[in-house]
């Protein structure tokens, strides 16, 4: 159920971190990958590289996801490479931080550009090549849950989960099941030691008592797009080790 041999993901943003992780846990299933990156090549040839080397199938496609003809231009190769689109992973976007209180304008459309009106390109474009087969956006645990200096990504994740009820609404007659995967504090190189006092807080505060991994993510992304949740669309599915079961009060 959980053997995606046959089939064609485009993981967005996958030259590094959640989107990588992504790509290499699905190539693992069987799917092929198409793996976008915009400006990191280098780092996207090695995910196919990786790829290929464990016996897998996949190829490097280019594309700045702020350009909506970009967005559509991706899609329509990441279809023709192999044939068929049947998995799409909105996992690109950026995360800035700046106090609301004098952000300009033009930073704040940088982040929804990035995180949210790309998912929507893309998606679009999806739902043009696709028969049946999924979407599934890369939220964040901030759609609810805003952290200072965040306001633009926070509002763009939000937004982000939105889009997914809806187009799972609108594009479910045409098959196609949309959901939302919203991570907490996700691991990296280097994260203990830029932000020490963040990742104890974490880890104290989350009742599995750790980071998550890009792996964490890449697994839930697995489910949603296998036959086992071929019954759940618009859903969010939050990823965060149980740090949302706290009590905010």
């Amino acid at each position: 159920m959980l053997d995606l041999s046959g089939t064609t993901t485009l993981v967005t943003g996958a030259s590094g971190g959640i989107g990588r992780g992504i790509a290499l846990r699905l190539a693992e299933t069987g799917s092929a990958v198409a793996v976008h990156y915009h400006g990191a090549e280098a780092s996207a040839l090695a995910v196919v590289e990786r790829i290929e080397a464990a016996g897998g199938t996949a190829a490097a496609f280019t594309a700045d996801l702020t350009d909506d003809g970009e967005c559509h231009r991706l899609v329509a190769a990441a279809a023709a490479w192999t044939g068929r689109l049947d998995t799409l992973v909105n996992s690109a976007g950026v995360q800035s931080v700046e106090p609301l209180a004098g952000m300009s304008a033009e930073s704040w459309r940088a982040v929804l550009d990035a995180n949210l009106t790309s998912a929507f390109s893309c998606t679009q474009a999806a739902a043009e090549v696709m028969s049946g087969g999924t979407v599934i956006h890369i939220a964040s645990i901030e759609a609810d849950r805003p952290a200072p200096g965040h306001a633009h990504y926070s509002s763009a994740k939000a937004a982000l989960v939105m889009h997914a009820r809806a187009a799972a609404l609108e594009y479910g007659p045409r098959g196609l099941r949309v959901n939302a995967v919203s991570p907490g504090l996700i691991d990296r190189p280097g994260l203990g030691d830029a932000w020490p006092e963040g990742v104890h807080r974490w880890e104290q505060s989350a009742p599995l008592g750790r980071l998550g991994t890009p792996e964490d993510v890449a697994n839930a992304c697995l489910f949603l797009a296998s036959p086992l949740a071929s019954w759940i669309t618009g859903h969010n599915l939050i990823v965060d080790g149980g740090v949302s079961a706290h009590p905010t009060w």
